[in-house]
């Protein structure tokens, strides 16, 4: 009897998390035919770990859950990640893209893009991206003045959406609720503006839904230049957010726009703004996206 309540208040206890972890390591293990001791001699990893491991009441280090993965041969996003990653046409479709490059990667996307997106409306709607201080708000503006169509700051939409400043959705809700924020507004210019120039905020390529998003219902440009321009154009504008009391502040910069630039490269086109005159560079930018003058 104190046996079994042991184990009922053992049951009881355990963290849901590691519970979810040890089903799927049971349902990759059986989708593999195995028992747990053949998992247990491939994987280098106790038997009696695993059954920890699998009844939810372990606590895995990270170096064993490798283990664990490579021996189901899985990757360990698929132990931790949501149970529609373990769909079969998921896992199949998963597999077809295995060992691709990036340039085959992106033949993918844009065939997915096309399949489930809206291609006829995409190239009546532009948005730009890239890091603040590339130009966005001030051409992003004369390029939708020359075309007549609408100028659309994601920011003031995503401030619209939450009903509250930006400063108070970072500080007050956390980068989460802004995510969430940022992508209903996408959702909302996408529905609201058939034409339009969208400045789009320079993390928004850090979740890669809200990227899909705009790179499946917009034309995109990518506005770059150095990071010390970016800096000195930031500067100008007397918002140091992001930099605020940060000594290291060119490196932090170097390092967001090097871990931020192959997305930003996902746009249709690149415009390089550094060195130009507003004029020269939104010259550029209407070339890059084929426009003749005035629309």
């Amino acid at each position: 009897m104190h046996t079994d309540q042991a184990h009922e208040r053992q049951v009881s206890q355990r963290d849901p998390f590691l519970t979810v972890l040890g089903e799927r390591v049971r349902s990759l293990r059986a989708r593999k035919g195995w028992a747990r001791r053949a998992l247990a001699l491939v994987s280098d990893v106790s038997e009696r770990h695993l059954a920890n491991l699998e009844a939810g009441v372990g606590n895995p280090s990270v170096l064993v859950l490798r283990q664990v993965a490579r021996a189901l041969d899985c990757e360990l996003l698929d132990l931790l990640g949501d149970e529609e990653a373990h769909l079969p046409e998921r896992l199949l479709i998963r597999e077809l893209l295995q060992g691709r490059d990036d340039a085959e990667l992106r033949r993918a996307r844009l065939a997915l893009a096309g399949l489930y997106g809206q291609p006829g409306q995409r190239h009546s709607r532009i948005a730009l991206v890239g890091l603040r201080g590339a130009g966005k708000t001030t051409l992003g503006r004369l390029l939708a003045d020359e075309l007549d169509v609408p100028f659309v700051e994601l920011n003031r939409e995503i401030e619209r959406v939450a009903g509250c400043g930006l400063s108070e959705i970072h500080n007050l809700l956390g980068p989460l609720a802004y995510r969430r924020y940022e992508r209903r507004a996408l959702e909302e210019v996408i529905q609201l503006y058939p034409d339009a120039v969208i400045a789009a905020p320079g993390g928004l390529v850090s979740d890669p839904a809200t990227l899909n998003l705009l790179l499946s219902h917009c034309c995109t440009a990518w506005l770059r230049t150095t990071p010390a321009e970016h800096m000195r154009r930031v500067i100008e504008q007397g918002d140091l957010r992001p930099m605020a009391g940060n000594a290291e502040a060119m490196d932090d910069l170097r390092r967001i726009l090097s871990e931020r630039a192959p997305f930003y490269g996902k746009a249709d086109v690149t415009v390089d703004t550094g060195g130009k005159t507003v004029p020269e560079a939104l010259s550029t930018l209407r070339e890059a996206l084929q426009l003749g003058k005035g629309g």
